[in-house]
């Protein structure tokens, strides 16, 4: 495929960044580079947000206690 660098840049059609959300572009040497970059939500952020009920009205301040020490 060929196409025509205008006055805001190149345009890259879609079907060929089927499944892509963001890209990283590289200059290398002379050629353009386009990496596709895999954005995955990172796990750390969806703790707590759905809790369920244990019954202790400490467990997070105390949460090393009940998983680490048994009766």
């Amino acid at each position: 495929m060929k196409a025509t660098v205008k006055k805001e840049g190149l345009l890259i059609p879609r079907r060929f960044l089927k499944g892509i959300e963001k890209v990283e572009i590289k200059l290398e040497r002379d050629r353009l580079v386009i990496f596709p970059l895999r954005v995955k939500e990172d796990p750390i952020f969806t703790l707590g947000k759905h809790p369920g009920r244990s019954g202790v009205k400490d467990a997070s301040i105390n949460h090393d206690k009940y998983i680490y020490e048994r009766d």
